[in-house]
Order: structure tokens, then sequence, then C-alpha cells
């Protein structure tokens, strides 16, 4: 069994501590994933968030100060560019870009103009994200070509998942940031997991710090909506419940009662 005090325990927020809803402000962490972390926190090297998310909205949808446990998590936002370490309750969010901004004031009048006034815009302060979950769930597709074109012209990464666009400042990936944390750690063994394409270039590092001999789980919470990990990940679970449920089995291993 692997040594949990050597183990970096990195995951992903939406789609895979939480369900993917129709509102984003209303995806709680699932009450089975939490449990498990609080038991999980105490005996890991880390336990890490590396999510999409704000660090703040993970911080309230996570439950993660409500309890105990969980006195040493660290928490990477938007991709990484924002963290929040709990055990010193420091908080780094870099200042908005100009472009976002812009952006911002433009979307709502570049939606209309184009018959996509249903799509559901999210400002999440460093990155605009565009959702059609419950509403047009093709309109994304049919619209990307002038998204992208629109995220070239502003200078903004464009960033898909499930059913859902961000647009970003480029620089800052899932990958880099899981490099970052495995660096600050020196963690014996890494186990990550996520569900979208947002997670693919953690994979991708989780794969090469393989290749140089670390011990490396890639866990995929699988989707009928997206496949990118599953040719890659070690443990397919079916999404969030049998997330919580893994967990919970790895707690039992880690952290017996």
């Amino acid at each position: 069994m692997t040594d949990p005090g050597r183990t970096l325990l990195a995951l992903d927020f939406d789609g895979t501590l939480a369900p993917i809803v129709q509102d984003p402000a209303s995806a709680w962490i699932h009450p089975g994933s939490l449990a498990a972390l609080r038991r999980l926190g105490p005996v890991l090297r880390e336990l890490t968030i590396i999510t999409g998310r704000p660090v703040d909205q993970v911080r309230r949808l996570g439950r993660f100060e409500d309890g105990p446990g969980l006195d040493r998590m660290v928490v990477c936002g938007q991709y990484g560019a924002e963290r929040w370490d709990a055990a010193s309750g420091e908080v780094r969010q870099p200042h908005r870009p100009q472009a976002v901004s812009d952006l911002a004031a433009r979307l709502p009048q570049w939606l209309e103009e184009h018959d996509a006034s249903r799509i559901r815009i999210e400002d999440k302060g460093l990155a605009i994200a565009l959702h059609t979950r419950g509403v047009a769930p093709g309109l994304l597709d049919e619209l990307r070509p002038q998204i992208e074109a629109l995220a070239a012209e502003v200078g903004l990464h464009l960033e898909p998942g499930r059913q859902v666009i961000e647009l970003r400042s480029a620089g800052t990936d899932k990958g880099q940031t899981l490099r970052r944390v495995v660096g600050r750690v020196e963690p014996g063994a890494v186990i990550y997991a996520g569900d979208d394409l947002g997670d693919l270039p953690a994979f991708e590092e989780g794969i090469a710090l393989r290749e140089q001999g670390m011990d490396v789980t890639l866990v995929c919470s699988a989707s009928d909506e997206q496949d990118a990990l599953l040719a890659l990940a070690d443990v397919v679970l079916d999404g969030p419940d049998a997330v919580a449920a893994w967990l919970g089995d790895l707690a039992d291993r880690f952290a017996p009662a």
C-alpha cells in the first residue's frame, strides 16, 4: 500500500467532487467526498484541489472550512492562477486582466447579435464562462468558430468543457499547476482525479511524472459528455457518486477508524 504520508492527492472539483448542474453556483460538493476528504486530510502529504473555479467559490461550495480535517488543504483556483492555503489563510488572487473586463462589457451585445442571448454568462473575475446546460446544448458547438475569432480578437485563450466554453488569459493550465505543486510538496506518489478537457494537461503531466519514476495514479470521473481522459486513466469511475465511494475506500485504506 502506498504510504499516505508521502502521497499527494490532487482533485478537480466540478464533475469530480461535485455534480455538474445547470446553475454553477449550486454545485455543492458530494457529502460522501467531503466526509472522505476530512479523514484523508490529516494523513496525506498534501490534499490539493486544482479547479477552473475561483477559490472563493470552491471554498464555499466545498464547505472545507465548516469542519475538521482540512486545515492543511490547498485550493488552486482558475487553473492555478489563484491559490488559497488553509494552514495560513493566505489567498493569492491576481488582478483582473483588462481584456476580461473589456469582454465582459461587450459580450451581452455580442451574444444578442449572434442570436445567442440564451447562453448564460458567468463572470469568474479572471475569466468569462459561457454556459448552455439546460437551455441550448448544441449552441456552443454551432458558435465555436465565431467564439474562437472573438477570443483571438480580444487576446484571450479559449477553454472548452462540458456544455461550457471559457475565455481566459493564456499561460496557466492544470498540468503546469500540478507540476508546481509536485515541486513544492516533493511527494513519493501522486493521485490525480478529473473529468473534463481542462484536466487533460494534468493527466499528461502525470504521465510525464510516471516516466520519471514517480508512482502516479490517474482517475477519470467519467460521463457521457466527455471521453478524452478515458484512454489515459488508470481508474475509471462513473461520475461524482462513484468518486465519493472510491474516496471513501481510499480513506478506509489510508485512515482506518
